[in-house]
């Protein structure tokens, strides 16, 4: 793996986090317990910061980035992903907000200022533009993305159930199972 400073700050995790040998995360990164990054995942909290809660998992080939402060944002926009997010395989997450137990499917792109509730799901593919809302307990496709339906109870927990196989999985290469 590869935790590369930016300005003196190098990316934060505990001993229970698996970051795949090939992935790159540089600066101001805090990892949760039990996360996991998967192969080809560049991160990169430089000209902000990025954080990702407890038990997420960020897929192969995703790009999680941050927008600089600036005088129309003061604040900028960071990265902040909440707990049991399952990020699906070549999304691109850049300055915005995750609540917990989501689903981002494959190829998802979710731009500036956007802002996704808890208990969500993503269809791959979509793009949520700059400031969008997605609301708690509904299923979100297309480009841009529209709100399809409500969750199902199922659906609903297979949120928590994705990130949880995605423990046990990073379980496994942590103690180097064949």
């Amino acid at each position: 793996m590869s935790l590369r400073a930016y300005r003196g700050v190098t990316p934060t995790c505990p001993s229970t986090t698996y970051i795949d040998e090939s992935a790159v995360l540089v600066g101001d990164i805090e990892l949760g317990e039990d996360v996991s990054i998967w192969p080809l995942v560049a991160a990169r909290g430089d000209v902000n910061h990025i954080r990702i809660g407890a038990r997420t998992n960020v897929q192969d080939g995703t790009v999680l980035h941050v927008t600089r402060k600036s005088h129309q944002h003061p604040q900028g926009y960071p990265l902040l992903i909440g707990d049991d997010v399952t990020i699906g395989h070549k999304c691109m997450l850049h300055g915005c907000i995750l609540g917990s137990r989501i689903l981002v499917g494959m190829g998802a792109i979710i731009m500036d200022g956007a802002v996704v509730e808890d208990d969500v799901f993503i269809g791959a593919g979509a793009l949520v533009p700059p400031g969008k809302r997605l609301e708690s307990g509904y299923l979100y496709v297309g480009s841009p993305v529209k709100q399809a339906r409500s969750l199902n109870e199922g659906e609903r927990a297979f949120l928590k159930a994705s990130a949880i196989n995605y423990v046990e999985l990073k379980d496994e290469y942590l103690n180097g199972s064949d």
